[in-house]
């Protein structure tokens, strides 16, 4: 039986996730909504979706959808997510989950008194790279991990109307780029025990550059950087008692991994299929089929935990979004 697929938004991360889910076996892409009808029929058009809609309460209500795909900018993530738990349906959120913990709390509270499914898109973690990577983490092959090293920066032209640099939706690298190595780290270790930080607030208030070190027990630690200032390798160490795992660059979508111990390097290539989206779509599809209603590759507590990081982060550095 085909799972019948909702994108609610039509930005271009809509656009490449549509693409993906295409190469989904038993996905359907039966509605779109947006806020108008001219950019619903544009997208509809270029990917052949029958059901159009020109409001995101008219999509959530579409009988003939099972789950819809969040797209829209950090700050409507809450909104626009309720607004489809609501009406019953099953929910895949874009990273950031929400703006801050205290939303992504009632998201997950809400969506757990429904018996609903809802799951953040992270969408590395779904990759066959991660696979590999969690498999090598099971058998200890560098040994106990003390230390791992992320960053990702990308630079981006200022202007004070574009997403990243407006603190109306959400804007700053914290939550757009380096919600990756955070999230990383989270696999690793979980959440931190303390946290020093260095940030360049720019000229809207949003964080535009951050260093950032987080302490475990055990000695534990990792250092993270991310901006929005210049272009970084947005690659990955592991070092560990045994040896040391380089994931290459870039964060969002790595299809190499190195391995280095005493002997020679091993160097693994783990491609993935297609541009990468379909593999979270698979798991929300394999969750729905087998009555789970979370996935355990990216469980709710931890988006949760992960916001509460980039909240303590936040506090630290006196940034607040409007409305907060």
């Amino acid at each position: 039986m085909k799972t019948r697929w909702g994108i609610l938004g039509t930005g271009n991360i809509a656009k490449q996730f549509a693409q993906g889910l295409a190469f989904v076996p038993d996905a359907e892409l039966v509605a779109v909504g947006s806020r108008s009808q001219k950019t619903a029929d544009q997208f509809a058009d270029r990917f052949n979706i029958p059901n159009r809609h020109n409001s995101y309460e008219d999509l959530a209500k579409d009988t003939q959808v099972d789950v819809i795909y969040i797209s829209t900018p950090h700050t409507f993530h809450k909104e626009n997510s309720l607004l489809c738990l609501r009406h019953g349906k099953a929910v895949l959120c874009e990273k950031p989950f929400t703006i801050n913990a205290a939303e992504a709390e009632e998201l997950i509270e809400y969506s757990r008194g429904q018996k609903l499914f809802l799951m953040e898109a992270m969408w590395n973690r779904f990759l066959p790279s991660f696979d590999k990577l969690r498999q090598l983490l099971r058998e200890k092959v560098i040994g106990n991990i003390l230390h791992l090293s992320a960053d990702f920066s990308y630079q981006f032209p200022f202007d004070p109307k574009h997403r990243l640099f407006a603190p109306e939706l959400g804007g700053g690298a914290l939550l757009d780029l380096g919600v990756y190595p955070i999230s990383f780290s989270s696999i690793i270790f979980g959440p931190p025990k303390s946290i020093k930080s260095f940030v360049y607030l720019g000229k809207t208030g949003v964080d535009e550059q951050a260093a950032i070190i987080f302490e475990f027990d055990g000695g534990k630690m990792a250092t993270l950087y991310t901006s929005s200032r210049f272009t970084s390798p947005a690659e990955i160490w592991l070092l560990g008692t045994d040896g040391r795992i380089k994931i290459h660059g870039p964060i969002y979508c790595p299809s190499q991994i190195t391995i280095y111990r005493s002997d020679d390097p091993t160097e693994l290539n783990v491609p993935f299929a297609e541009n990468g989206y379909n593999y979270e779509a698979a798991e929300v599809m394999r969750c729905l089929k087998t009555g789970k209603l979370e996935s355990e590759i990216m469980p709710l507590a931890e988006s949760l935990s992960i916001m509460q990081t980039m909240d303590r982060l936040r506090r630290d550095w006196d940034l607040k979004y409007p409305g907060e």
